[in-house]
């Protein structure tokens, strides 16, 4: 093919492999491409886009002849979109002299993108454009093509090994030029302080361009990570979040909320719509847009642990250092740090509460351990016991002292609102808890919330990215050890940046914050009673039933409690996990926040407290009161997490209750007629009967009374113990309109004709069985029950 040709189907071929944006065309879902499923599409897929495969060379092929290519603004991240739209230059150098007008008098803006750029564009927005396609099979997004895809990349550009391998010369001059740069179309406003491109920076130190061939290349390395984490985090603005955090803010977010669905109120204020609409974007992660983020993240981490040593002299650094070096120097802090907070902050204020927070709990535990994937991990990795958290790393903690701060008293409110007793949700708290225990971890982050409170005469506005370059000391692994002056600085800088400067900051381990960790206690001790009680309730479970069972009559069915719960389905196993991990997450808990034993034994006796006299899961938190039982606040929230119950049951006359599935509708019609008539008849003679103190008596009271009061039965709240009104002797027939009762029948009947007994004989064998049982159970029962025989 010819250039030209070339050139004039490259944006239909990149369409074609990753779909368009308006989602017109699909194209290789490379989401659901799994090597176990379509094991030939599969390798012809990751063959085809590898960084040395046809694709890559068609686009080094491209940019050897600087053609460029439109891709709408109307695609790009809100906030992007939005300040593009207003003519604010955005502060990533991504989009600095690319942004045109539309040629032919089109409508809406585009960026004029080069074939590399255009090409990781489409790869990186196909990770959100496909999140809503079907699939009729269960697919791990680790296993995905692209998930491969991914990987493969950021090894290729940004190697934690060597350096950036160069594309296949195409040219008889040697290596592909570099990105030239274009005047801008439209005339831009530049909002902060927007960074100087590093290569731009580097080869502004080189006598020569071609004196170093690595300059030319790392452009592809930094337009790589800056089209990933706009694509995938960029999604939030720094300034609306701070704008969201004010209490002003947050109140007219609140009225519009109440007022939006009222036309009483009118339109609501235009700055509360705004903020909540800006904020609130209608793009809402999926579970494997965040698993791709933390492979990301982890990647950047051992990149960013690959940068060498740097030399004694500080005067030699700007001499020395290659252009990768620089740019593992300040990929976390320059790049990631900010986009990745906002972006952790939305997914804890709006995942749902359920077990898929699991992905992102794990992205920002990856992002909070960096020394896990330093060089010196990969000796330790064999040694079982924890190591202590090394001081070297005090510099990224107090860097990102928010990561650790803000975002676990996040999780804690995250933690009190969920089911303690699932097991997804009980590990993810014992993950949390066990992170943050890390020996020496606590107390670096306490040492940099120490640092961020000390007192400070001036602290700038707006210039943290200044204090985030080689120049002044942004390093993770400083050579020599800053002031504690300047620590403060950069960890005041860090915050407010992130934040604002009206934020106030809510000290992790500070009074508020302990009390929400003692409350967060006392939920996983009450989860340990629950989960203990429902142990206990299946085993007894398992132990009374039996083949026979299924045809007994049970007396539960006639009153109408409710015995089951949704977590009876967990199984043994899960429960005796879930209380393995909440009791590691208390002994973590306990490490981190130095929590009193004295505090821990009393909470556990206050829920051991809270069984009752049979030792089982009593009713949810009430107090007494004149009108009976008042839930209290911790009740509430008991009942709404499933952690306890009150018993449902049937307190009225058992003949009237409503006809239930397992029951004959007419039979019972019928039956309770004949026992009115029955009951009606010989009500006096029954009555005589009961009252004897011989074994004639106590045998017609077993069958035709049943004890009222012998045991209260607690009620729901606002209600007294309720006093059942004694019916006196009568006869209940009710149970033979039971399927149940009428199969058993029927198999005794069926078995007896094997024998040559007849019906008649039968139902005569049947009654003198029952009256043996019955005068057995007369003599040898201590507790008189309920009979409805």
């Amino acid at each position: 093919f010819f250039l030209k040709e070339l050139h004039g189907i490259f944006p239909w071929l990149v369409e074609s492999i990753f779909g368009s944006l308006d989602g017109i065309i699909i194209g290789w879902n490379l989401l659901c491409l799994q090597g176990r499923t379509n094991p030939t599409e599969y390798s012809v897929a990751l063959d085809f886009l590898d960084p040395s495969g046809p694709m890559m060379k068609l686009v080094y092929k491209l940019q050897a002849e600087e053609y460029r290519y439109d891709f709408p603004v109307s695609y790009l991240p809100g906030p992007v979109k939005a300040s593009i739209q207003e003519q604010v230059l955005p502060e990533c150098s991504l989009y600095h002299n690319k942004v045109q007008f539309p040629s032919s008098g089109g409508l809406g803006l585009n960026l004029a993108l080069n074939p590399f750029e255009y090409y990781m564009f489409y790869f990186a927005i196909s990770l959100i454009m496909q999140k809503n396609t079907s699939v009729t099979h269960h697919v791990s997004p680790s296993n995905s093509a692209y998930f491969i895809l991914v990987d493969t990349y950021l090894k290729c550009f940004l190697p934690t090994e060597g350096s950036v391998l160069p594309p296949p010369s195409l040219n008889p001059g040697g290596a592909i030029p570099s990105p030239t740069p274009r005047s801008p179309a439209v005339p831009f406003t530049s909002y902060g302080m927007h960074h100087t491109s590093l290569l731009k920076r580097h080869i502004a130190h080189q006598p020569s361009v071609n004196a170093d061939p690595a300059s030319q290349e790392i452009w592809r390395s930094e337009t790589l990570l800056q089209i990933f984490v706009e694509m995938w985090l960029h999604h939030y603005s720094l300034e609306m979040y701070q704008k969201m955090q004010s209490p002003h803010v947050k109140l007219e977010v609140l009225h519009y909320r109440l007022s939006i669905s009222s036309k009483h109120h009118g339109s609501p204020a235009q700055s509360s719509y705004q903020a909540l609409h800006a904020y609130q974007e209608s793009f809402k992660p999926t579970e494997e847009h965040v698993l791709v983020v933390r492979l990301l993240v982890k990647h950047l981490h051992a990149f960013s642990n690959s940068l060498k040593p740097e030399p004694l002299s500080p005067s030699a650094h700007s001499h020395t250092a290659s252009p990768l070096e620089d740019f593992k120097r300040v990929v976390i802090p320059r790049f990631v740090q900010e986009k990745l907070y906002i972006f952790l902050q939305h997914c804890f204020g709006h995942w749902p509460l359920d077990a898929s927070f699991r992905a992102v709990l794990e992205m920002w535990l990856s992002y909070l351990q960096p020394w896990r994937y330093a060089p010196e991990k990969l000796l330790q990795s064999t040694e079982p016991l924890p190591h202590s958290v090394s001081e070297k790393w005090a510099t990224f903690i107090q860097e990102n002292l928010l990561m650790y701060t803000k975002l676990f008293v996040g999780f804690l409110n995250r933690a009190l609102r969920t089911d303690l007793v699932s097991p997804k949700n009980a590990f993810m708290v014992f993950r949390v808890a066990k992170v943050f225990a890390q020996p020496n971890l606590a107390e670096m982050i306490l040492k940099g919330e120490q640092l961020f409170l000390q007192p400070e005469l001036v602290i700038p506005h707006r210039q943290h990215r200044l204090f985030m370059t080689p120049t002044f000391g942004g390093a993770f692994f400083s050579s020599w050890p800053p002031t504690t002056a300047d620590a403060s600085l950069k960890v005041k800088t860090h915050v407010y940046s992130l934040e604002g400067q009206d934020f106030q900051y809510k000290q992790m381990f500070g009074t508020e914050v302990r009390n929400l960790v003692l409350k967060l206690a006392q939920l996983i001790c009450q989860a340990q009673q629950t989960a203990k009680s429902i142990s206990d309730h299946s085993a007894e479970t398992m132990a009374s039933q039996s083949f026979f069972s299924w045809f007994r009559f049970t007396p539960s069915e006639m009153n109408g409690s409710y015995t089951g719960n949704d977590l009876d389905e967990i199984g043994q196993d899960s429960i005796k996990k879930t209380d393995e991990y909440l009791e590691k997450a208390l002994e973590y808990l306990c490490q981190i926040f130095k929590l009193n034993g004295a505090q821990l034994t009393q909470m556990m006796k206050n829920c051991g407290t809270a069984q009752d006299k049979n030792g089982k899961n009593q009713l949810p938190d009430c107090i007494e009161s004149e009108d009976g039982l008042i839930l209290t606040p911790l009740g509430r929230y008991q009942i709404i997490n499933g952690l306890r119950r009150f018993e449902v049951q049937y307190q009225g006359d058992t003949e009237l209750q409503p006809i239930r599935s397992y029951e004959n509708a007419t039979l019972v019609r019928l039956l309770f007629r004949l026992s009115s008539v029955l009951n009606a008849r010989f009500a006096d003679q029954m009555d005589a009967l009961c009252s004897r103190e011989d074994f004639v008596g106590r045998l017609c009271r077993y069958h035709l009374t049943k004890p009222h009061l012998i045991q209260k039965i607690r009620c729901s709240p606002m209600v007294k113990d309720r006093t059942s009104q004694n019916w006196g002797p009568r006869i209940s027939l009710r149970f033979l309109a039971s399927y149940r009762t009428l199969t058993f029948l029927l198999m005794i009947y069926f078995i007896a004709s094997w024998f040559y007994i007849g019906p008649v004989g039968c139902t005569f064998i049947i009654l003198i069985g029952y009256f043996l049982y019955a005068t057995i159970m007369t003599f040898f029962s201590e507790r008189w029950k309920p009979h409805e025989h």
